[in-house]
């Protein structure tokens, strides 16, 4: 419960910079891995030296394993740095999944990852309606899409609808999403 209590202010900390600033920083993404992993290791240790149980361990302070949260954070770190040579992901997006991959351990990290490039996606699709129109937006798809299919190569964008492509994009606070979704199983409680 801790880790989770530690994460979420994390989280929020860096979806309020993110959404004022469009930056994640440094200093909140670099304690909060070492905070992890300092939790994580706490609870090796006292899972060794005292007669504490694990589930107990892992509702008190939100213990994975110190192994777990190390290669949480490896794991979604090597994901979000491909993302960001391939994609052009922000340095402090990659940096906060990381995070996320420490606090949760490898399934978890990854999956509050897709969640929040999920819920990004479809947030930047509303910005798009909104700032373009949903029926601009769907004409020129159609539009493309003939286009594609008439002369079997995609027909190269201008720069107006280019621009128009690329709305500002928040993971912070969809990862702030992600992480509820998946700490709290709300999906589990629906099904």
């Amino acid at each position: 419960m801790l880790a989770t209590v530690v994460l979420l202010g994390l989280v929020l900390v860096a979806a309020g910079t993110d959404l004022r600033r469009h930056k994640i920083y440094n200093w909140t993404t670099y304690p909060g891995i070492l905070v992890a992993l300092g939790l994580n290791a706490v609870g090796e240790v006292l899972l060794v030296t005292t007669d504490m149980d694990s589930t107990r361990l892992r509702t008190t302070l939100g213990y994975i394993g110190f192994w777990q949260s190390a290669l949480g954070l490896l794991a979604c770190g090597l994901l979000m740095l491909v993302c960001f040579v391939l994609f052009k992901v922000g340095g402090g997006d990659v940096k906060l999944i990381a995070m996320l991959g420490a606090f949760l351990g490898p399934e978890d990290g990854i999956e509050t990852m897709l969640w929040t490039f999920v819920l990004g996606g479809c947030m930047g699709l509303i910005v798009l309606i909104w700032r373009v129109g949903a029926v601009r937006v769907t004409a020129r798809a159609f539009r493309q899409l003939v286009y594609t299919l008439r002369l079997g190569r995609w027909s190269p964008l201008t720069d107006e609808e280019r621009s128009q492509l690329q709305p500002p994009l928040f993971l912070a606070p969809c990862a702030v999403a992600a992480v509820v979704i998946v700490r709290f199983r709300l999906l589990d409680a629906l099904m």
